[in-house]
């Protein structure tokens, strides 16, 4: 397998810039590491307030099940089309953008009169989603040496992985004591601390002169990128296929009292930071041979998960592991995408967003299916271990061509 890591490429204007220190350098990927956490929180957040939500805006919980899909398509479609457009920005002012953009998104749902303006604030606010972390992850990769690449990378994921677990429960506890709304506030404050702390820790760079929409978007040519965007949608989606479902699981499988329920997402949560330190160290040994291994990995876990969740003690093990074997995946990912996409890195790594939202409505619903017809509430991990090990044929293919004179 190969491990060469191409480096970032630098505008030639600012080789004679003096180099921050790493200490400046680990202020400014905590300081992008903030805004995932803000958007972590604002995406997950509203999961547990569906209730409180739908009785605000007077209309039932299914309905308000379209908030967090106007999300969802808000990043799907947010993701290609903010990377193209701002890709003669410099990265800096682009990610400020984006993070403005979505401090005034979550501000506009904490205004909105009616469901339908909530709906169309909550797609506001995941237009940046993506990008935001295409950016981040391609500033963070060019502060370090190509072979920490992908723990600068997961560095910044680290910020979605705590949300998790703090930005959540918090924001969760803040929305059913005082009032939904004021969790679109509190996203909003993070917002603009991240604004605030990228303003000041993260190093100006010269946009790209030869950067430009048609340069981004000719990207979109190459064969690598889009099986790499497949590992992704199809081996993710397990992993979803397994997290939609965990409520029901633990209690009607597992025997769990509903009240532990938050020490359950939580665990989820544990996991996702465990491996994404596990995972960026991973891409740093090899891209490839990361995205192998955790595909693997997660196969072999999904299944395990399936036969041991009836037992208490090991459904709340496996929560932890399921949790940390997905987020393992992702420094990967979003390095192979910086890898196959040479001058474009910047959209290429914000599909990678996209493309695990995809996922996410791909896992759900293949989960939700084999519910439906009877087979129970193990079977999407069965499932999610099928996605899981086509996820690792499409790899297997990706780097099969690598190794050909001519790769796509």
């Amino acid at each position: 397998m190969s491990r060469t890591q191409p480096s970032i490429a630098v505008p030639a204007a600012n080789q004679s810039r003096p180099e921050p220190s790493p200490r400046h350098i680990a202020l400014a990927i905590a300081s992008l590491a903030v805004g995932g956490f803000g958007i972590g929180t604002t995406e997950f957040a509203m999961m547990g307030l569906l209730p409180n939500v739908a009785d605000g805006v007077g209309v039932g919980v299914p309905e308000a099940g379209h908030l967090i899909s106007a999300y969802a398509l808000g990043v799907v479609v947010g993701a290609p089309l903010l990377a193209a457009l701002g890709a003669r920005l410099p990265r800096k002012a682009l990610a400020l953008g984006l993070m403005v953009l979505f401090t005034l998104g979550n501000l506009s749902s904490f205004f909105a009169p009616d469901f339908g303006w909530l709906l169309a604030t909550r797609f506001l606010a995941g237009l940046p989603h993506g990008a935001y972390f295409g950016v981040a992850a391609v500033l963070a990769a060019s502060m370090v040496a190509p072979t920490k690449r992908g723990r600068a990378i997961a560095a910044v994921m680290m910020g979605l992985s705590i949300a998790n677990v703090v930005g959540v429960p918090l924001a969760t506890m803040v929305g059913q004591n005082w009032g939904w709304r004021l969790m679109f506030v509190l996203v909003a404050g993070i917002g603009a601390v991240t604004i605030a702390a990228v303003a000041r820790f993260v190093p100006a760079r010269p946009a790209d002169p030869a950067a430009g929409i048609g340069r981004e978007l000719g990207t979109l040519r190459r064969g690598q990128l889009w099986l790499t965007l497949l590992v992704g949608v199809v081996g993710f989606g397990g992993f979803f296929a397994v997290y939609t479902y965990v409520a029901n699981t633990m209690t009607e499988v597992a025997g769990l009292p509903a009240a532990m329920l938050p020490l359950i997402v939580g665990l989820y949560g544990l996991g996702m930071v465990a491996g994404n330190v596990v995972g960026g160290k991973l891409a740093d040994w090899s891209v490839m041979g990361g995205i192998y291994a955790v595909m693997a990995f997660i196969a072999a876990m999904l299944v395990l998960y399936s036969v041991t969740v009836h037992i208490p003690v090991m459904a709340l093990v496996m929560v932890f592991v399921i949790g940390a074997s997905g987020a393992m995946l992702i420094p990967s990912l979003q390095t192979r995408l910086l890898d196959v996409s040479p001058g474009a890195a910047t959209l290429a790594s914000s599909l990678n967003h996209s493309a695990l939202n995809m996922a996410n409505a791909l896992g759900a619903f293949v989960g939700g299916l084999v519910i439906g017809w009877g087979w129970g509430y193990t079977a999407p991990a069965l499932v999610g271990a099928v996605l899981a090990v086509l996820g690792l044929g499409v790899a297997a293919v990706s780097g099969l061509l690598d190794r050909r004179p001519a790769s796509v």
